[in-house]
């Protein structure tokens, strides 16, 4: 059977998403998957963006990151998103992405792919949970499957989040666990990824 393909979609403003990105990347390779890490389009201000020093050098850091096209979610058989959240809802820069894709969805071809989500937030519970619903929002109306890391590996008992993984950027950087959760999220998506296209194939 031929690999399973993911695609890595997402928006980081100062790094802390990119990095969660970059840990799912790893955990689907390390899985068997032919992965695509693909950013959105950057859509603030220059004078917002210069306005903070990190945003502005993360910008220049992953300016060697493909953005995504339409072709990278046909392409795919599963879907990772990560966002950071914005006050309970995905960034607007991913949310243009996504509003881009109704031919796509028009056509049925983001139907039966997996899908799932990571995202990080500045606070504790500064709208994490509620900002992996909402992409899940639109997971539904694609005709998606939705899966969740839930409580299925120990390391989900340490980051705590069963829609997804999650950070509080501002506890500082990215910690082992973590990392380890947007592994193993990855991982989980292909494996089932894999199992509906060995049935299909079948």
């Amino acid at each position: 059977m031929e690999p399973v393909h993911v695609a890595i979609v997402y928006y980081s403003a100062t790094g802390t998403v990119h990095a969660l990105a970059q840990a799912a990347a790893e955990g689907a390779e390390k899985a068997g998957a032919h992965v695509r890490l693909r950013k959105v389009a950057e859509l603030a201000p220059p004078q917002a963006i210069n306005a903070n020093p990190a945003w502005a050098q993360h910008l220049q850091d992953a300016a060697d990151v493909a953005e995504v096209g339409h072709d990278d979610l046909e392409w795919a058989d599963a879907v990772l998103f990560g966002t950071p959240t914005r006050f309970g809802n995905p960034a607007s820069q991913l949310r243009a992405f996504i509003d881009t894709t109704g031919p796509l969805w028009f056509q049925g071809k983001l139907a039966d792919k997996v899908y799932s989500a990571f995202t990080a937030s500045n606070t504790a519970h500064g709208g994490q949970e509620s900002t992996l619903l909402a992409l899940g929002n639109t997971f539904y109306h694609w005709g998606g499957i939705i899966v969740p890391p839930g409580y299925t590996d120990p390391v989900q008992f340490q980051s705590g989040n069963p829609y997804g993984t999650s950070h509080v950027a501002g506890d500082g950087p990215l910690s082992e666990v973590a990392l380890q959760a947007a592994r193993y999220q990855a991982r989980r998506v292909v494996e089932t990824a894999a199992a509906l296209k060995a049935g299909r194939d079948a």
